[in-house]
């Protein structure tokens, strides 16, 4: 019982990029139901890190995800995933209203020696679950979505990652005098992840 208890609290390479892949799979629906981007009735509930999170039923939605989840697992397990950002528009004009960024930090001995990391599943989970009642708690102070929105995700990697035909060169879409709020963390001891959220603020404000 002892022995098996010290197997689940090692972390491999490929085990930490499937934590955070389906960390980001779940950030991204919580986001994009938090923030209304489709209508309530096209999200499924499941339960995840202790918590009731909603999942997009959409199909359309799904296949993106899942695509765009699959190849960062790839860049993460290389190592050659530096930041993941998930940015709301304007559907009409594309102009950027918010930028969920998620900063990665991979340990590079893991990736250059082969070795394994501990920490608890129990602790990871708890790390992570803080974040996912962040980002249903930011509805609490981000400014109203008055338009339209549609979302895209960018992924920053190394400069000699292989990149996929249906991953396309983008701008930073950055968002000019936005109001910038930090988000918690949470560490693999393979992979460190730090969140943080920016905003476009209501031109009355």
């Amino acid at each position: 019982m002892a022995t098996a208890q010290v197997a689940r609290d090692i972390i491999t390479l490929k085990g930490s990029a499937d934590i955070v892949t389906e960390f980001f799979c779940y950030a991204v629906n919580s986001i994009i139901y938090q923030r209304g981007l489709y209508p309530e009735e096209q999200f499924g509930r499941v339960k995840k890190y202790g918590l009731t999170l909603l999942v997009a039923q959409d199909e359309s939605v799904k296949k993106f995800i899942t695509g765009v989840t699959a190849q960062l697992a790839a860049w993460l397990q290389n190592g050659q995933l530096q930041r993941v950002v998930l940015v709301i528009l304007d559907q009409r004009t594309l102009e950027p209203l918010e930028r969920w960024n998620f900063l990665i930090e991979t340990d590079q001995e893991v990736i250059q020696k082969g070795i394994s990391k501990r920490k608890s599943d129990a602790d990871i989970m708890k790390e992570i679950q803080a974040i996912m009642r962040q980002i249903t708690s930011c509805v609490t102070f981000l400014p109203c979505l008055n338009s339209t929105c549609i979302f895209d995700v960018l992924a920053y990697t190394d400069k000699d990652a292989a990149v996929p035909m249906t991953w396309t060169d983008s701008d930073a879409k950055i968002i000019e005098n936005s109001q910038v709020v930090k988000l918690r963390s949470f560490d693999t001891k393979v992979h460190k992840i730090d969140a943080s959220v920016a905003f476009k603020m209501d031109s009355d404000a």
